[in-house]
């Protein structure tokens, strides 16, 4: 009787332990499912499972290639991330898309972990997550303990959860694809002008509060008509392309580089007095004229004007682009001949 006694108080602890665990899913799930925001969604998520669980070491592994990888490193995000190639992630967990539990040989799926991040840990779950039914990661959590994700314990939970992230990375992704259109050019794939507007409104807040220097650049490609009326549109949309991966091949993680308009760019550049963006675009002026754009057989050189301002004391953003534009306009008129000439492009 004792015995049937003990056995029925160890079903009902389980069953309480249980449904504990189904209460805790359940909050997670309802506070990421709701999220429509991708920096929201990971830092609920990692939160949430340290807090639920007081599981000390949780991150992210994305594939490179894969679109929560790329949104990831356009919004750089502050959450802990780790970025690897398909293959070695392939490696390390293995093609079936179930939960790894490892206690053992944990150097396999050191490839895992963050770059310049140390986790103390003996034990590990990696639970791969989805996207349109391709694998694109994996969410991690590792325990100092040996037995917190040892080999043969049930994984129902981790698989649970690895349903949950995959439904709320579709919809994330979804909704920040859309979110994006609304702020890039459909053509180069810079910001356009709506979203410059606001990022030079932030930058000039931040060099007024840190009494840093911050100079816009406007530029225009010269002799740009030209190239739509002897090469075609097509052509036209090339070279701008181009112009718009050379700009931001050449500027620093830190600089915004958007398409104002036709063939006008605006680079924003945070920390740099006026003298130094000139230096800076002379240098880009002799990139262009070493590297032109490569159509067909020909190389088209891309030729253009500029003009610097610097943020003064009290100056919004409006008055500051206006001054750039003035002075590339200024540019312009020193750069152009009054009759222009047919292009004459150089053979390859």
């Amino acid at each position: 009787m004792a015995e049937s006694r003990t056995d029925y108080n160890a079903l009902f602890m389980r069953l309480k332990e249980n449904e504990e665990l189904d209460r805790k899913f359940f909050e997670i799930q309802t506070a990421v499912l709701s999220t429509l925001n991708f920096e929201d969604l990971f830092s609920k998520l990692l939160n949430l499972i340290k807090e639920k669980f007081g599981i000390p070491y949780v991150w992210l592994t994305l594939i490179e290639g894969s679109k929560p990888a790329h949104l990831m490193r356009q919004l750089r995000l502050s959450e802990p991330v780790a970025f690897i190639e398909r293959a070695d992630f392939i490696q390390a967990v293995g093609p079936s898309g179930t939960p790894l539990l490892v206690n053992r040989g944990l150097e396999k799926q050191g490839c895992l972990q963050p770059t310049g991040v140390f986790y103390d840990y003996r034990s590990l779950a990696v639970v791969p997550i989805s996207l349109d039914g391709e694998i694109i990661g994996s969410f991690n959590q590792a325990d100092p303990s040996l037995q917190r994700f040892r080999p043969g314990i049930d994984t129902c939970y981790l698989e649970q959860l690895a349903l949950v992230v995959s439904i709320c990375l579709s919809n994330v992704v979804a909704h920040e694809e859309l979110r994006a259109m609304a702020f890039k050019d459909p053509l180069t794939g810079l910001l356009n002008r709506r979203a410059m507007e606001r990022a030079l409104k932030r930058e000039i807040a931040r060099a007024q509060r840190y009494a840093s220097p911050l100079s816009v650049v406007f530029v225009d490609l010269d002799e740009f008509k030209q190239v739509n009326d002897q090469f075609g549109h097509d052509c036209g949309d090339e070279l701008l392309t181009y112009t718009a991966e050379r700009l931001t091949a050449l500027t620093r993680e830190s600089d915004v580089v958007a398409r104002f308009a036709g063939d006008e760019f605006v680079l924003i550049l945070p920390g740099i007095a006026a003298r130094e963006a000139e230096a800076f675009m002379k240098r880009i002026t002799a990139y262009f004229a070493k590297y032109p754009h490569k159509k067909c057989d020909n190389k088209i050189a891309v030729k253009l004007s500029y003009g610097v301002a610097e943020a003064r004391s009290g100056e919004d953003h409006a008055d500051l682009l206006k001054r750039a534009d003035e002075e590339l306009y200024a540019a312009k008129r020193l750069n152009q001949p009054s009759k222009p000439k047919p292009l004459k492009p150089e053979r390859l």
